[in-house]
């Protein structure tokens, strides 16, 4: 079992990151942090930490899967867990992704990623990502979509095979569909990595305008249906409140409210969260269903306009 952790001007948090990979309750061999090319003291931070288990490199700047490929090189595990520097695991993260491995045709496993709550922009976060996390049990627990980059496990034949992380602003799912090729990604619900995120909506708009329009290069036409879709019920997120209230139609109105903090309790319950977090969640699905509405298109314009670009040039 290796664990690589790329780190890219993480000074602040790569001591937690180390410390926490050390720590876990199942045998870890070694912990690759691979600094990449920081600008600050990452690499003499994560020098400091003494444990014959870890490795400190430090490389020109490449970029997350670049460095996560170079800590694969020297990894000796046969098995890889990929996490992040501004993250930490939690004590028995590794061993409920080795749990998930229970099947020769099982080639990567994906862990339940939390919010550290720093701002009520994080908090939102995390209710999303709780959220999240009680789709994947429910939907994906056989046949994930998406093996997250804060926490994965890979088998490290198959990682060789597809020529290590793939080399994309989405690197985490352009692998995620190339793995795929080769046997199945699970999910594991209780491997859980709590990771820092924007404080602030400018941050996050442009996080998740990165990532959208990474993913977009990757969608085939049936991703593509599938998000027209999501995008089709987050209009009607949107705009079914303003209706009832203008018609003053209080009681489905409050059913609805109702429904959504039910099952926001069950998910804070069966997945680990704050009764606050499930009392919020009706505002914060209004309020992600017009932030990801507007996000996607946005994307879906500068897509198409790269796309005409590309076209009148040929």
């Amino acid at each position: 079992m290796s664990i690589i952790i790329p780190a890219y001007n993480e000074e602040e948090n790569i001591k937690r990151a180390i410390k926490a990979a050390l720590s876990q309750d199942y045998p870890v061999s070694e912990v690759i942090v691979v600094d990449d090319g920081s600008e600050d003291g990452t690499y003499e931070r994560a020098k400091e930490i003494k444990d014959h288990r870890l490795k400190v490199l430090k490389i020109d700047h490449r970029g997350k899967a670049g460095a996560i490929n170079e800590g694969l090189k020297i990894a000796k595990g046969s098995v890889i867990v990929t996490t992040d520097a501004d993250s930490f695991m939690s004590k028995d993260a590794v061993r409920r992704l080795v749990e998930r491995f229970y099947s020769d045709d099982v080639v990567a496993v994906g862990g339940q990623i939390r919010v550290i709550v720093e701002s009520f922009m994080t908090l939102v976060q995390d209710i999303e990502h709780l959220r999240i996390a009680m789709y994947r049990r429910g939907k994906e627990l056989e046949n994930l979509s998406l093996a997250p980059g804060p926490l994965s496990a890979f088998r490290r034949d198959v990682l060789e095979k597809i020529g290590g992380i793939q080399r994309s602003i989405v690197e985490d799912y352009a692998t995620t569909k190339i793995v795929k090729k080769y046997g199945r990604v699970v999910y594991a619900p209780k491997a859980k990595l709590y990771t820092r995120m924007p404080i602030t909506l400018r941050d996050l708009w442009r996080q998740r305008k990165r990532w959208f329009l990474g993913d977009l290069q990757h969608h085939n036409l049936n991703d593509l249906l599938n998000l027209l879709l999501g995008d089709v019920i987050a209009l009607l997120d949107v705009i079914l409140p303003f209706i009832f209230l203008l018609e003053g139609s209080y009681l489905p109105l409050l059913a609805f409210v109702m429904f959504e903090v039910i099952t926001m309790v069950i998910a804070v319950i069966w997945e680990g969260g704050s009764l606050i977090e499930a009392l919020l969640f009706p505002v914060v699905l209004w309020f992600l269903a017009l932030f990801y509405l507007s996000l996607h298109l946005y994307g879906y314009a500068v897509y198409g306009l790269k796309s005409l670009l590309r076209f009148t040039r040929s």
